[in-house]
C-alpha cells in the first residue's frame, strides 16, 4: 500500500496543472524556525504551520489527533479522552521534543513530558511544527523539535463567538469569546469546556476495569497588547488548562488525576531604532499532576519552570543578527522525595539569517551554563538556494543537547512486592544527551502546487532509554528517514498528503525505539461545494513494537475519517464528524512491556460521531 501512496504523491507533485484561481496561501509568517517572523517560502527548516482556519475545520479532533495527520509525526494514548499521550517527532522521544504556548515552556520537568492530552484545541490560533534539532535556538531538549502553539489573539472589530458540539460517548463541549481591538489595545478572552464519559482505557471486556474513565477539561486563555507609542508595545498572556480524567486500576476504586497546565507571560516590544528591535518577555509555565490511586494513596508531581529572555534582531545592510540571553529556572515539588528538585540554566544565542538574491543563509551559535551539567555549545548552519521561481533545496546541520530528566536521574527506589527488596529506577551519573543531525530537502512551491522531499539523519550519542527491568541507561541511537509531502487544489478539490519512511533505532541492540513505526503516513481528500465542504482522511501506519527490545507487536492499521461543513448563512456553520468510520480496531499502546504478552492494551476510539454548531458573526 505504501509504493501506492508515494506513486500517488509523486504524480501529484510533478502531474500537469488543471485549477481555477483558488490558491494555496504562500505568505504564512513563521516565527519559531529562527525567532525572527519570516515568510514559510523563505524558511530553510523542516515546518509546518497550522492555522486557525485548518483548526476549525478539523471539528472534534483533539490536539494530538490533530498533529497525527502532520508529517513527521506519531502518537501514542494510554487509551481515551484525558489518558496519557505521547508525540513521536521524526521517531524521537516524547522528551525530546519542546513545546512552547506563546513563547513559554510548558511540560514537566520528573518525565520530561509535555500532558499533551490536556491541551485544549478550541484555544489555538496556530500551530507552529519545528522538524529536526534546535537546541542552538531554544535550549537543551530540542532534539526532536519544537511545536508552538499561539493562542488566540485579539485583532480587528471586536466580535463574539461561540460554540456547541454533542456526539458519542456523550461528549459535550462548549467555547465561547470575545476578541478585538479598540484604539491602541487589542484583548481576547476564551473560555471552553469538554466533558465525555469515553470508554475504558484498557482493552478489558469484564470486571472493574472495563468501566468508562470519563475526562473533564475547563480552559480560559486571554491576552491584552496595548500600543504605548509608535514601536513600542506591552502586553500580557495567559492560558489555563484544568483536566479531571479517570483511568483503570485493579480495584473496584475509580482512580483518576487532576491535571493542571498554566502558561502566564509578559512582554515588552521595542523598536529603538530603525534597524534595532528589542523583545523582552517573562513568564512561567506550570504543570501539574495530582493522582488518586486509591482509596488513601495519593502522588503528586509539579513543575514550575520561571523564563526570561531578552531578545534583540539587528538589521543589517545584509540580513539580519540576533543577539539573545534567556534563564529558565526548572523546580519540582512532589509527594515522592527526590535527591534534587531544582536547576538553573543560562543562555546566551547569536544567530545570523539572510536572504541574498537565491540564497539563504541562517547560522546559529549557543551557550547554555546549567547549576547541573556546566557548560554546552551547540551550533546550526542551513542554506537554501532557488534555482528556479518554484524549485528550492536546501540543506542544514545542527548539534542538539539534552538534559537526562528529574525522573531518570533522582526517582527514590521501591521495594519489591515479592522479595522485599529496593528496586532502582534511576541512575544521578547518566550522561546528558548530544546529536548531530543532518538534513536535506527539495521544496516545490507553486500557486495551487506544493511538494517536498526531506532526507534527514540525527545520530544521537548517549540516548537515554529503559533496559528490560526498566532502568535507565545510556545508549546510541540512529534515526534517518525520508518525509513526502504534497498538496494540489483545483477547482474545488484540494489534496494534501505525507509519507514518512524511517529507521528510528537504537544502535547498541539493532531494534526499533518502542511506539515508532517504519512507515506511516496520513492522506486528506476535501472538496467545497457552494455553502457545503466533504473531506475524508486516511491515517496510515506500520506495525510497531510496544517495548525497547521488539518483543511485543503493535499491529499496523489504517484510519478513516470523514467530515462534513455546512454554512447556514454568514454568521453559523454547522459541522460533523465521522471519525473511525470503518470501526477499526487497533492499538497505540499496550501493557504487555510490563505484564507480559497476555495484558490487555490501551483502548482507543471506536466508530464515533460528532457535531458541531459554531456562530462567528462577521
Amino acid at each position: 500500500m505504501s509504493k501506492k501512496i508515494i506513486a500517488s504523491l509523486v504524480a501529484l507533485a510533478f502531474a500537469s496543472p488543471s485549477y481555477s484561481a483558488e490558491n494555496i496561501e504562500l505568505e504564512d509568517v513563521v516565527v519559531t524556525a529562527s525567532r525572527i517572523a519570516q515568510p514559510r517560502e523563505s524558511v530553510i527548516a523542516d515546518v509546518t504551520v497550522i492555522d486557525q482556519a485548518e483548526i476549525d475545520r478539523a471539528g472534534q479532533s483533539t490536539f494530538i489527533e490533530l498533529l497525527q495527520m502532520q508529517p513527521g509525526v506519531e502518537i501514542g494514548s494510554n487509551g481515551g479522552a484525558g489518558a496519557r499521550s505521547s508525540i513521536f517527532l521524526r521517531g524521537t522521544n516524547a522528551n525530546q521534543v519542546v513545546v512552547l504556548i506563546d513563547g513559554l515552556r510548558v511540560g514537566a520537568a520528573t518525565a520530561g513530558t509535555t500532558t499533551f492530552e490536556n491541551i485544549p484545541l478550541a484555544q489555538i490560533e496556530k500551530i507552529e511544527i519545528l522538524r529536526g534539532p534546535a537546541t542552538s535556538l531554544y535550549g537543551q531538549d530540542t532534539v526532536g523539535g519544537v511545536i508552538q502553539i499561539f493562542t488566540k489573539n485579539g485583532t480587528g472589530k471586536p466580535h463574539f463567538y461561540a460554540a456547541l458540539g454533542y456526539g458519542t460517548y456523550d461528549t459535550k463541549t462548549a467555547e465561547a469569546g470575545v476578541r478585538g481591538s479598540l484604539g491602541d489595545t487589542s484583548f481576547s478572552l476564551n473560555v471552553s469546556s469538554t466533558a465525555t464519559d469515553s470508554f475504558s482505557a484498557k482493552r478489558i471486556r469484564a470486571g472493574a476495569q472495563a468501566d468508562d474513565d470519563r475526562y473533564r477539561n475547563l480552559a480560559v486563555s486571554a491576552s491584552l497588547l496595548h500600543k504605548i507609542v509608535e514601536g513600542h508595545e506591552v502586553g500580557v498572556q495567559l492560558l489555563t488548562s484544568e483536566g479531571h480524567a479517570n483511568y483503570d486500576s485493579s480495584n473496584i476504586f475509580r482512580n483518576y488525576v487532576d491535571l493542571t497546565q498554566l502558561s502566564y507571560g509578559l512582554f515588552s516590544k521595542n523598536q529603538f531604532t530603525s534597524n534595532w528591535k528589542s523583545t523582552f518577555r517573562v513568564g512561567e509555565g506550570i504543570d501539574d499532576s495530582q493522582n488518586q490511586l486509591d482509596t488513601t494513596t495519593n502522588s503528586q508531581f509539579k513543575t514550575k519552570q520561571k523564563q526570561l529572555s531578552w531578545q534583540n534582531d539587528i538589521d543589517l545592510s545584509v540580513g539580519t543578527l540576533t543577539l539573545l540571553y534567556d534563564r529558565l529556572e526548572q523546580k519540582i515539588a512532589s509527594e515522592t522525595l527526590f535527591e534534587k528538585t531544582k536547576r538553573n540554566t543560562d543562555g546566551f544565542m547569536i544567530g545570523y539569517l539572510a536572504d541574498i538574491g537565491n540564497h539563504s543563509i541562517q547560522a546559529n551559535l549557543r551557550s547554555d551554563h546549567s547549576s547541573q551539567f556546566g557548560t554546552n555549545t551547540t551550533g546550526g548552519l542551513g542554506y537554501g538556494y532557488k534555482f528556479d521561481p518554484n524549485w528550492r533545496i536546501t540543506g542544514s546541520y545542527a548539534k542538539a543537547f539534552k538534559a537526562p530528566t528529574f525522573n531518570d536521574l533522582y526517582y527514590p527506589s521501591y521495594s519489591d512486592w515479592f522479595t522485599g527488596l529496593p528496586v532502582a529506577t534511576s541512575d544521578p551519573n547518566l550522561n546528558p544527551e548530544k546529536s548531530n543531525n543532518f538534513e536535506a530537502s527539495i521544496r516545490y512551491q507553486g500557486q495551487t502546487r506544493e511538494a517536498s522531499v526531506t532526507a534527514y539523519q540525527n545520530n544521537i550519542n548517549d540516548f537515554i532509554t529503559l533496559d528490560s527491568d526498566f532502568f535507565p541507561i545510556n545508549a546510541d541511537a540512529k534515526i534517518k528517514g525520508f518525509t513526502f509531502a504534497a498538496s494540489q487544489v483545483w477547482n474545488d478539490w484540494l489534496l494534501k498528503g505525507s509519507i514518512d519512511i524511517q529507521s528510528p533505532r537504537n544502535e547498541d541492540n539493532g531494534k526499533l525505539l518502542a511506539r515508532r513505526a517504519n512507515r506511516h503516513a496520513s492522506l486528506n481528500l476535501s472538496r467545497e461545494r457552494g455553502d457545503w465542504r466533504f473531506a475524508s482522511e486516511i491515517i496510515a501506519s506500520s506495525v510497531r513494537y510496544n517495548d525497547a527490545d521488539s518483543q511485543f507487536p503493535l499491529a499496523g492499521y489504517v484510519l478513516v475519517n470523514l467530515t462534513a461543513d455546512y454554512k447556514i448563512n454568514q454568521d453559523w456553520t454547522v459541522q460533523g464528524r465521522l471519525n473511525n468510520a470503518l470501526d477499526k480496531e487497533y492499538a497505540l499502546a499496550s501493557t504487555a512491556s510490563i505484564f507480559g504478552p497476555t495484558a490487555p492494551a490501551y483502548n482507543t476510539p471506536g466508530s464515533n460521531l460528532f457535531v458541531n454548531l459554531r456562530w462567528t458573526p462577521k
